[in-house]
């Protein structure tokens, strides 16, 4: 039944992931800031665990791509595909690997963060080379960071409250490889 649970709700988070950018899509430029795919994905990689995280990270933007062009394949999908996946994986690995503090799940979403942005960076050098794009450390800097600091401190603030609302509500609770549980009082 955790096997089951665990796909039904990945598909969610990769449903979600498919559709949030769909809110920001008529004013690209808050949309590229906000970073909505990059929210389920999170998600998933604490609710989930490491191995749905990284999947889930992975298939969103190529599935989007191929379903709506946007992201374009090259290089935006192809290096946002790495970087989700390594934002799903780090999530589930730190968040399962560290004590259930809350402070613990704002330690996981930073390590995640970073080295997810710092992946994108080296995997989109060679994808732009390939895509025949420009790609430096000032494109880096604006894309990982100053651009995307409206995304950062939405996710900062709201993954953490999600996760703890979770926590409060007995679904995350004894649950020590960061996967959802069932509610307290329900069997099934």
């Amino acid at each position: 039944m955790k096997q089951t649970r665990k796909l039904v709700l990945s598909a969610f988070f990769m449903a979600l992931g498919i559709v949030l950018p769909f809110l920001t899509l008529q004013i690209q430029p808050i949309g590229n800031k906000l970073l909505p795919m990059h929210i389920p994905v999170l998600l998933c990689g604490f609710i989930c665990g490491w191995q749905y995280g990284l999947a889930v990270g992975f298939m969103t933007p190529l599935l989007r791509s191929a379903m709506f062009g946007m992201p374009p394949v090259m290089p935006t999908a192809a290096a946002m595909a790495v970087e989700l996946a390594v934002y799903g994986m780090m999530t589930g690995l730190l968040y399962a690997r560290l004590p259930k503090k809350n402070f613990c799940i704002y330690v996981s979403l930073a390590g995640a963060m970073i080295a997810g942005r710092a992946v994108w960076g080296i995997v989109s050098i060679p994808l732009n080379g390939i895509a025949g794009s420009q790609y430096s450390a000032g494109i880096f800097m604006a894309g990982a960071l100053w651009n995307a600091v409206p995304g950062i401190i939405l996710q900062i603030v709201m993954i953490p409250a999600i996760i703890i609302a979770l926590k409060r509500a007995g679904v995350m609770n004894g649950c020590e490889d960061g996967v959802v549980s069932e509610p307290a009082g329900q069997k099934g």
